[in-house]
């Protein structure tokens, strides 16, 4: 761990110079012991601040924001009713405004000098946090060390973006506690930044120096405009050949195909990466981002081949956290951008214990009743439930060798002919390709490989990535479609 920064001091670092302006008031201060008193003076004359919290607004690379952030140094950032009458001021402020919010807590959580009445106080934190979030106001949390307690269990753990100081202590019970109740030490590395990340329960660790790059990059993201984005020319549609649906499905197979992370290199104009559910779990299989096409902001979920082993192959926390990403584009009024591309969803013990066919169901589910706009792209290889779980959309885009199947040709091959001999024949037969599904009205498009994306990687990315903006500046325009046209493709 680096030193400890202040609140000034992060203040300072974070925002434009000269640019902070304070929204405090003085704490009232009403009803406590001559002896709480005295230590309340005390922290302040140490700490140079009046409460455990500070909030007010400043500009970031020119862009006026919201800011609450501890002050450990003042009672060790315990929050009592005082500084959360100064927070949920502030929230409720910064979204009358229609500001962003940024979080800066550290803090060992309730104070204890005050018990219960401070206690319950996280109740009212976070309903307003939940309301700014509902009026589709970016709130972005950076957990400093040491952030437990009920301060992590309430707004520091709300963030549609969450990202942590290195090596800083963060968790609900506070390792001395959990000592002095259970008579040992709490195991270490649990209660990091690092494990939580591992966890997929924040979206990174990243140090103090860096906290304005990623937060400007997020906002560049949440707050571009939804409307009055300048027509994007549409792109020219090149012919699709009519390949043979087993060389289709083989040429999807091949290793040097571009998946979601170059499609996101080449094509992408902002990529802003998130980390797992937000509840305790991930998959390398997804890939979960805030991102912008052109002008066209969207959150992205991509299924990541690279991420996809016979070891490790997609599992029921992929879908998981799949719904995490489309219950951020509903809060944030963002369309959503699903990509296929999997080799199929794992078949194990561990995946029906996990669920996966009631994830598959839920993503259907979720997806067809979205309220924001959605736009499914489908890459590459397309096996099974795992692939439909993300199929549901406004408008349906397809690679030219991209596929859709209940199963892998083999699979569908052992079933009816209980041999994978004839498995390019079961390709046929099932009107797999994306020029199948096309010409049944499913998918909309077809994005020409010339002749293949393996052999022009780049410049098939940077294609595809034209036609996602075009496609996303229009539903920006139209919003989402009704469940039934959303459902009406597969008659």
């Amino acid at each position: 761990m680096t030193d400890r920064l202040s609140a000034a001091d992060l203040i300072d670092l974070v925002l434009d110079e000269g640019s902070w302006t304070s929204w405090d008031v003085p704490p009232r201060r009403t009803g406590i012991s001559p002896e709480y008193a005295a230590e309340l003076a005390a922290a302040e004359a140490r700490s140079g601040v009046d409460e455990s919290v500070l909030s007010g607004e400043g500009l970031m690379r020119g862009r006026r924001v919201a800011v609450v952030v501890c002050e450990f140094g003042f009672l060790a950032g315990s929050i009592g009713r005082d500084a959360a009458d100064r927070l949920v001021a502030a929230v409720e402020r910064a979204t009358a405004e229609g500001l962003p919010l940024l979080a800066a807590p550290t803090s060992g959580g309730t104070r204890m000098q005050e018990g219960t009445p401070a206690f319950v106080q996280m109740v009212r934190i976070s309903g307003a946090v939940a309301a700014h979030k509902a009026a589709g106001l970016p709130y972005l949390v950076y957990l400093r060390n040491p952030t437990t307690g009920g301060v992590m269990a309430s707004w520091g753990s709300l963030g549609q973006v969450t990202v942590a100081e290195p090596g800083a202590l963060t968790g609900f019970l506070g390792p001395r506690v959990y000592e002095a109740l259970y008579g040992r030490a709490f195991p270490d590395g649990v209660q990091t930044a690092e494990n939580l990340y591992a966890h997929g329960i924040i979206d990174a660790v990243v140090p103090p120096e860096q906290i304005a790059d990623i937060l400007d990059r997020a906002l560049r993201i949440l707050l571009a405009p939804r409307t009055g984005i300048a027509p994007v020319a549409e792109s020219v549609t090149l012919p699709v050949p009519d390949v043979d649906a087993w060389d289709v499905v083989t040429r999807s197979r091949n290793p040097q195909r571009p998946g979601v992370r170059r499609l996101l290199r080449y094509a992408a104009s902002d990529v802003v990466p998130l980390n797992g559910t937000g509840e305790g779990e991930s998959d390398p299989g997804l890939l979960i981002a805030l991102a912008r096409f052109g002008d066209a902001p969207c959150v992205f979920l991509g299924q990541d081949r690279r991420g996809q082993t016979p070891e490790h192959p997609m599992g029921p926390e992929a879908l998981r956290e799949a719904r995490r990403g489309m219950r951020l584009a509903s809060e944030l009024g963002l369309p959503l951008v699903t990509v296929i591309d999997t080799q199929g969803a794992a078949l194990s013990v561990e995946a029906e214990e996990g669920g996966l066919a009631g994830e598959i169901a839920r993503c259907l589910s979720d997806l067809v009743t979205l309220d924001a706009p959605t736009l499914c792209l489908m890459l590459g290889e397309g096996n099974g439930g795992g692939a439909l779980a993300l199929l549901p959309a406004d408008r349906l885009v397809a690679a030219q060798h991209a596929w859709l199947s209940p199963l892998p040709p083999e699979g569908a091959s052992a079933i009816v002919h209980r041999d994978t001999d004839h498995a390019p024949e079961m390709a046929r037969a099932q009107l797999v390709r994306a020029i199948d599904l096309h010409e049944r009205g499913i998918v909309d498009r077809i994005v020409a490989e010339q002749p293949d994306a393996a052999d022009e990687p780049e410049e098939f990315c940077r294609r595809m990535g034209r036609v996602l903006e075009f496609e996303l500046a229009a539903l920006l325009s139209t919003g989402p479609g009704p469940l039934a046209e959303r459902t009406a493709r597969y008659l």
